[in-house]
Order: C-alpha cells, then sequence, then structure tokens
C-alpha cells in the first residue's frame, strides 16, 4: 500500500513555520520583501505572480510587483533590476520567465545582486548549490527535499535516480542529494537502457517534461518516486511525467500532480526571501 504525499499539507506546515520566523524578525524591524518583475502578459506567468503575491501576504512578508510591457528592453529591465538591487526594502528578487524573445535572459539572471537571487539562478548561488555551502537552495529541488523529510523518508544512502538534467530541476536535485549523502545517477535523453538504471532507484525524481513517461516496468518495488512534470493533455487535465495508475502501487511513497511537488516551489522561495533577510542580522 503506497502513501499519496501531500505538497499541500507539506507546504502548510512550512509556511506556518516560515510565518513565525518572519514574525520574530520583524520585532527587530525587518519585513522581508520579495520584488517579483513579470515582462508582458503570458497568461500562466501571471497566474505564478499572483500566487507568490498570495504566498508573501500569508506569510507576512512585504510583496513589490512590477509588471512591465511586453516591448520592455534589456536594458530597461536590468535598469529596475539595479535599482532593487539597492533598495533596502527589498530583499529577495525575482524575475518571472519566460521573457520576451527580444530580451537577454541571461544577462538579466546576471544582473540580480547574489544576495537577492532567491531563485538560486545567479552563477555565484549556483557555484555554492555545487559546493554544498549555499544560503539559497534552488525552489523545486528544495521543495522535493522538504517532503522527503517531512515524512521522514530516508535519504542517506539511497540510491536517487534522476531523469532530467536541467539547471532549474536535474543538476541542482543531484547537487542536494548528494548534500544529503545519498548516491546519485542522472539520466537523460541520450541515456542508454533507461528503465534497467531506474530500476535500481530508491528515489526516483521524473523531470523530463513528457506526460506519463515513467511507466510501471520502469519503476522497482518499494520505490519512493517524486514527479516534477505538469503537462495538459488533450481533455484539458494535467498529468505528470509519472503516469500515475499505473506506477502507484509499485511505490512506497508518489507525489500526484497537481498536489505534489508544485505547491512546495513558492513556498521554498518564501524561504529563500526569509533566509535574504535574515544576512541583514
Amino acid at each position: 500500500m503506497y502513501t499519496r504525499i501531500d505538497g499541500k499539507e507539506v507546504s502548510a506546515a512550512v509556511r506556518e513555520r516560515i510565518a513565525s520566523e518572519v514574525g520574530e524578525l520583524k520585532k527587530q524591524g525587518i519585513t522581508p520583501g520579495l520584488a517579483v518583475i513579470i515582462v508582458g502578459n503570458d497568461p500562466a506567468s501571471r497566474v505564478y505572480v499572483n500566487n507568490k503575491k498570495k504566498a508573501c501576504e500569508q506569510t507576512g512578508m512585504n510583496s513589490f510587483e512590477y509588471a512591465l510591457p511586453e516591448e520592455t528592453t534589456t536594458e530597461e529591465l536590468i535598469a529596475l533590476i539595479e535599482k532593487l538591487n539597492a533598495d533596502e526594502q527589498v530583499h529577495g528578487i525575482l524575475c518571472q520567465l519566460p521573457v520576451p524573445a527580444q530580451i537577454d535572459e541571461s544577462a538579466v539572471l546576471n544582473a540580480i545582486a547574489p544576495e537577492k537571487d532567491v531563485d538560486a539562478f545567479h552563477p555565484v548561488n549556483c557555484g555554492k548549490v555545487m559546493t554544498g555551502d549555499y544560503v539559497f537552495a534552488p525552489c523545486t529541488p528544495a521543495g522535493m527535499v522538504e517532503m522527503l523529510k517531512y515524512y521522514e523518508i530516508p535519504i542517506a544512502g539511497k540510491h536517487c535516480v534522476i531523469i532530467g538534467r536541467s539547471n532549474i530541476v536535474g543538476k541542482p536535485m543531484a547537487m542536494l542529494m548528494l548534500k544529503e549523502n545519498a548516491t546519485v545517477t542522472v539520466c537523460h535523453s541520450r541515456t542508454q537502457n533507461l528503465a534497467d538504471i531506474t530500476k535500481q532507484a530508491d528515489i526516483l525524481v521524473a523531470a523530463v517534461g513528457r506526460p506519463k513517461f515513467v511507466t510501471a516496468d520502469m519503476v522497482k518495488d518499494g520505490a519512493v518516486v517524486l514527479d516534477v512534470g505538469i503537462n495538459r493533455m488533450e481533455n484539458g487535465k494535467l498529468c505528470g511525467d509519472v503516469d500515475f495508475d499505473a506506477v502507484c502501487e509499485k511505490t512506497s511513497y508518489i507525489t500526484p500532480v497537481p498536489g505534489g511537488v508544485g505547491p512546495m516551489t513558492i513556498t521554498m522561495l518564501m524561504k529563500n526571501t526569509l533566509a535574504a533577510a535574515k544576512q541583514l542580522l
């Protein structure tokens, strides 16, 4: 019998803890503040930005939104970021991705001061994640580690197999699991005999962006399965990278989509913003 990992439950517990710490910081005259920049009118981006604003309200943080027109240039966006870098009320800065095609995404992310880079995308913070000596952990991988700990699932000494090598999920997840003393294998589109490798996983992370890619024959009995994928099927329903109905009975723990990893990402953004504000103490 498997246990469904409830991302909403874990998220609520973590946010409660964050709100308590924010309350203590406020007594010392510091209110954590998150600045979110959105360029253009992408509907999905607007939903994410609104959710981040709600999370700030829920945890007692200040929220600053900067909505820029679609035709904004790289230079204009960087000028705003430099202004926010110098703003003492702003502890975290986030530029909602994707940005319009004319904007140099790399230049924008590099312009955010590392000590305010709560997404942990700046090369300095990527390097710190690599060495295991970081203030900010990338939000989605950090959320998965938080879930494992909440459910008291052992990590040390376990074999974690990650499908996907993106800079946002796959690579940083490997680093965070190594820090927790797991043995890590990273697989990707060029991996041969993929199922032979995934069947060795005590903890299997699916971050490949293909609906129902992970099937029952790829999972060993009793494995913990974390599904990062969010894919929309032809019928309009959301599904993950794991064929949940086929795989769940083989697992000990599994995250659903929606309601699994998703709720944790913004919660860990709040945790990083709190950590950024604490650097002032």
